[in-house]
């Protein structure tokens, strides 16, 4: 910022001077002196302040766009993708693949919280949210950086795994069941209440988002039927 502030008083006096420069062989020592002096001073006094708060205010306004990019892409809660931003992101992966630039293979995942509606209506909404940012850094926590992860719905998340197949993203889906299992929940909640129900599915072919989610919301569904803390892929 202070070097564009400088780059642009210097602009500014030497446009001065330029535009001086034409009565300057008529003028006498002391008055070329003078004119040379203000075409200097004046621009650096009022230039100088002028492109300082211009800077000022143009990287205020990139921060500010940033924070609100930051903001529509990340749920305010959990802290992980929002649902359109995780679906962007994997989209342009599939996409990519199918050009062929990435490979054509990964994992998609959908964790469920079970239960949560006896969390929200025992102990309160309070309770519930914790739940969630508790299973979302425990979701976090579990994955590598090249992994996704997005709040899809109320108490439910999604993963992406993207190159990951077979038993790498059956042991994934495991530990995520695991990990959340053995949280500390709050004893005013009750130790050992938070679990969720995984379904996943695995690609090595073209496919699309909404496949791949209704596969795993199919490998969900038997998760829930079977029991619930359960894992069930389709691989």
């Amino acid at each position: 910022m202070f070097a564009g502030t400088l780059l642009g008083t210097a602009l500014c006096v030497v446009a001065a001077v330029l535009a001086d420069s034409f009565n300057f062989a008529e003028m006498s020592q002391d008055h070329f002196r003078r004119a040379l002096a203000t075409d200097i001073l004046l621009p650096t006094l009022i230039g100088g302040p002028f492109f300082y708060f211009l800077l000022e205010k143009i990287r205020q306004l990139a921060v500010a766009k940033v924070e609100l990019q930051r903001l529509a892409s990340t749920d305010s809660l959990t802290a992980v993708l929002s649902r359109g931003a995780f679906e962007m992101l994997v989209e342009a992966y599939l996409e990519r693949a199918r050009a062929g630039s990435l490979p054509q293979t990964g994992s998609f995942l959908i964790v469920d919280a079970d239960h949560f509606k006896a969390i929200n209506d025992g102990h309160g909404h309070q309770a519930g949210d914790q739940a969630l940012k508790l299973i979302a850094g425990a979701i976090k926590e579990t994955l590598s950086p090249a992994d996704l992860v997005g709040r899809v719905g109320g108490e439910e998340f999604a993963v992406f795994l993207p190159a990951v197949v077979d038993d790498t993203a059956s042991r994934t889906a495991e530990l995520i069941r695991q990990r959340i299992r053995a949280l500390p929940f709050p004893r005013d909640v009750g130790e050992g209440l938070l679990s969720v129900s995984i379904g996943g599915a695995t690609f090595r072919e073209n496919t699309s988002y909404e496949e791949l989610f209704k596969t795993a919301d199919r490998r969900l569904y038997e998760a829930k039927a079977s029991g619930r803390n359960l894992v069930r892929m389709s691989i």
